[in-house]
C-alpha cells in the first residue's frame, strides 16, 4: 500500500471515530452545535514593497463578440479595490497587442539593417527573415507568440516609471469558442411501481458548445521592469448544443472559478466554514 493510500485510510478511520463518538455523546444527553470559524490563508506573494498596484492590459483574442482585454482589467481592477490593501492606479488599459507588433516591427527593421552586406540590403531571402506575429488572434498558439513581449524589461521599467513604480499586473487572456460531442454521464429520474423516486446515472450521446478560458497573469516590478511571478489557469465552460448563451455571461461565469486564485497570489485571504462543538 503506497503513503497516500495510507494517509486516506488514517483519515477515514479518524473520521469514522469522530463521527461514532458524536453519536455517542448525543446519545448521552450531549448538545451539539455549529461555530463560525475563519481560517487565514497567506498571499503566494510577497508585495509588502508596493503600495500600488497596475493592471496594464492584457494580449487577448479569441471572440470577436468581447473585449477581453478591457473586460479583464475592469474585472480585476474592481475585485482589488475591494479585496486588496494596495492601491489600484486607474489608467487606460494598454492595447497590448499593438505595443508588440510595434516592438517587432522596430526589431525586424533593426535586424534588416545589422544584416547589410557592403551598403547593400541581402538578396538572399532565406537568411534573417523577420520574425511576424499574428494579426489575429484565434487559439493558444497565437497568443503564446506573444510571451517576448512580458520579457521585455525596457518596456516595463519605462511603465512603471510612469506610474511610480507600482507593481504590474499584465499577461494574455484567450476567450474562445468551444465545441464538443460524445457521451456524458447524466442523473435521470425514475419511479418504481409504488411510486418511489430513486435517481439513476445513463450515458447519453450530446452535442455542446460553450467557451474555454485561458488567462495568464504576468507579475512585473515596475521598478526593475523583471518578472516576479505568474499564474496560468484554464476553465471551460459547455452547454446544450440549441442552447444560446451570450459569451459576456460565460465569460464571467467561468472567471468567478479564477478570481479567487488571482486574489491569493496577491493577499491574504480567509475561508469562512463552521466547526462542530459538543456542548
Amino acid at each position: 500500500m503506497t503513503a497516500p493510500h495510507k494517509r486516506t485510510s488514517n483519515r477515514l478511520r479518524l473520521g469514522l471515530f469522530a463521527a461514532a463518538c458524536a453519536v455517542l455523546a448525543v446519545a448521552c444527553g450531549g448538545e451539539l452545535f455549529e461555530v463560525p470559524i475563519e481560517t487565514p490563508i497567506k498571499a503566494k506573494l510577497d508585495v509588502s514593497a508596493f503600495q500600488r498596484v497596475l493592471v496594464a492590459g492584457f494580449v487577448a483574442g479569441g471572440n470577436d463578440e468581447l473585449d477581453t482585454n478591457q473586460e479583464t482589467v475592469r474585472l480585476l481592477r474592481s475585485q482589488l479595490r475591494s479585496k486588496s490593501s494596495l492601491r489600484v492606479i486607474d489608467a487606460d488599459p494598454l492595447t497590448l497587442t499593438e505595443v508588440a507588433q510595434d516592438q517587432n516591427k522596430a526589431a525586424n527593421e533593426s535586424d534588416a539593417t545589422a544584416a547589410r552586406v557592403s551598403d547593400r540590403e541581402l538578396s538572399d531571402k532565406g537568411a534573417n527573415q523577420p520574425t511576424s506575429l499574428p494579426a489575429k488572434i484565434k487559439e493558444q498558439k497565437d497568443i503564446e507568440a506573444y510571451d517576448r513581449l512580458f520579457a521585455n524589461t525596457a518596456y516595463w521599467k519605462r511603465l512603471g516609471e510612469e506610474y511610480q513604480n507600482p507593481l504590474i499586473v499584465t499577461g494574455s487572456v484567450l476567450f474562445a469558442p468551444r465545441t464538443s460531442a460524445g457521451f456524458v454521464t447524466r442523473e435521470t429520474e425514475v419511479y418504481d411501481g409504488l411510486g418511489r423516486r430513486s435517481v439513476v446515472p445513463t450515458r447519453t450521446y450530446m452535442e455542446r458548445k460553450g467557451f474555454v478560458l485561458r488567462p495568464k497573469f504576468v507579475f512585473i516590478d515596475g521598478r526593475t521592469g523583471a518578472t516576479i511571478s505568474s499564474l496560468s489557469r484554464s476553465e471551460e465552460v459547455l452547454y446544450n448544443a440549441q442552447q444560446s448563451t451570450p459569451a459576456l455571461s460565460s465569460y464571467f461565469e467561468l472567471m468567478d472559478r479564477i478570481v479567487p486564485d488571482f486574489l491569493g497570489t496577491l493577499s491574504s485571504q480567509k475561508i469562512k466554514g463552521t466547526r462542530i462543538l459538543l456542548k
